[in-house]
Parts: C-alpha cells; structure tokens; sequence
C-alpha cells in the first residue's frame, strides 16, 4: 500500500473542503428505489418524486448532514440487481437536480461504473462502491478520471447471497486484508481521497458487526478515514426486537461506540437526531 493520504485527512469534495479528523461527519441517505430495507418507496414508486427528494435533502443539509448519498438499488439481503439503465433513470435525474440546490457534496451508492460515470457528469464527487471496486473493474478508471472521492466497502459475498450463512477465519483480519487490496486498486489508479467502510450488515452475522464495531480502531492502520453504516440495520433488531421505525436509539449507541473506536464519518437516516448525538460524542471524546 503506497498511503498516498499518509494520515492527512483534510479533504476537498468539489468545493468544499473538510478536515475528516475534526470531528464527526455525517452522510444523509436518500435511497431512490421501490425495495430499500429501511425507506424502499419513500422517494420512488413508479416514478421518481423529485421535489419530495430535494425538499428532504435540504433538510438534511439544514439538519447538519456533511454529505448526502444517493442511491438507485437496493442492496438488502436477498435483493436482486437492476440493469443499468433502470438505475440511470432513477439517479440522474436526482443528482442534476440536488446538484443545483444542494452546498452540500453528493456521492453515488453505485457498484456500476456507468452509473458512476453519469452521475459524477451531473455533479455528484464521491462513488461508494459497496464491494471496494471488485465487483467492477472500470470503476477505479471511471472514479480516476473524474477525480472523484471513493468509499471502498466490504462485502461478503453479493447483496443476494451475503446473509447466507457467512463464516469467517477472522472477521478483522480478513476484511482488513480486502480493504487494503482495495486500497492498493484505488491508489494504482491515481485515486488520492479514499475512505473505507468495513460493511456492517454486509455478509456479517450479529457477533460479526459486533465484533467490526469493537475494533474498528485496527482499521485506523490503513490511514484512511473511516465511515460506519449501522443506520436502522437489522443487526439493532437482533439486539432487542425492535421495528424499523423504531430503531434510532439502537443506531445512535452503535454509533456512539463506533465513533469512539475510530469512525470518522457516520452513513444515517436520521440526520438531525445523529448530529445531536455526535455533537456529544465528540465534546466527551476530545
């Protein structure tokens, strides 16, 4: 690994700059899709519900979100994949839009490099690539050439088949192992802004998640922040049974220990309630 960022994470995303180890940054989701785990149908049933998405989006902008993050599949366990051209239509229109309105830089939840490739066109800065480049091998060129910002995430497995019984050696090690291949993808291609996700809920089991979230710190070796996605998961329910709607104590204390152990961004639903919370965690943790 070349750590071209060598610990240095002030990062500029289009126009506007952030230093990553100030604090806690937080990324709004906005899930464009019929099928979503936690919000399918909110912003697309049929047809795309643009103003609904921007009023939401600039809420969250207002709420105190540093990003937000639009996707066009859904990737919950079981999901089947879309053609390309169905997330086009489902994306782009949105990230034109929210690119006219938003101050806030957008990122593409993408594992296509087409998709990747239109919205970066239309303005969006960051790819987050739920399988850190292996699941498309033009993406590392396609984000390269844009000079966009990537988030590699682990997955076991595809979002099809990831909950199927995932058994591992060594759940840190070996999702260290594949980050830091990825990592070495990104930084071969020219990629200089990279930050890395160990994917909860992605081909883990509960003690898996449990277990990322308690040594989450190790993956600070990589020298690139860390984003942690634990918002509404299912991994909260098997804690304490609790219904989706119901889900954002167990969200935020995941993310409480996550930010403690090293998260430096947070991937949520509920921006306003999170960014109280981390508003907190860091006070305590400074």
């Amino acid at each position: 690994m070349k750590s071209l960022n060598q610990n240095n994470q002030r990062f500029r995303f289009g126009n506007v700059v952030y230093d990553l180890s100030s604090r806690t940054h937080l990324i709004g989701v906005l899930n464009i899709t019929p099928d979503s785990f936690s919000d399918g149908g909110k912003y697309f049933d049929g047809k795309i519900d643009i103003k609904k998405i921007v009023n939401d989006a600039l809420k969250m902008q207002n709420d105190g979100a540093d990003f937000v993050d639009v996707g066009g599949e859904s990737t919950r366990p079981g999901s089947q994949t879309i053609s390309v051209d169905e997330e086009l239509e489902r994306v782009i229109p949105v990230v034109s839009e929210l690119n006219k309105r938003l101050d806030i830089p957008i990122s593409i939840d993408t594992y296509k490099h087409e998709v990747a490739e239109e919205a970066l066109k239309e303005g969006a800065v960051i790819v987050n690539d739920i399988s850190a480049f292996n699941f498309d091998k033009k993406m590392p060129e396609i984000t390269a050439r844009y000079k966009a910002s990537c988030v590699l995430m682990h997955i076991k497995g595809t979002p099809t088949n990831m909950q199927l019984n995932p058994i591992y050696d060594d759940v840190v090690q070996e999702i260290y192992d594949y980050l830091s291949n990825s990592i070495n993808i990104a930084e071969d291609a020219g990629i200089r802004q990279i930050i890395i996700d160990v994917g909860i809920g992605f081909g883990k089991t509960l003690e898996h998640n449990l277990i990322l979230i308690k040594n989450l710190s190790r993956f600070k070796e990589l020298n690139y922040p860390i984003l942690l996605g634990t918002s509404r998961k299912s991994f909260i329910d098997k804690i304490y049974p609790t219904p989706l709607s119901e889900r954002l104590e167990g969200t935020i204390a995941s993310n409480t220990v996550g930010i403690l152990n090293g998260a430096n961004i947070i991937r949520v639903h509920d921006v306003a309630e999170n960014k109280k919370a981390v508003r907190v965690v860091d006070k305590l943790k400074d």
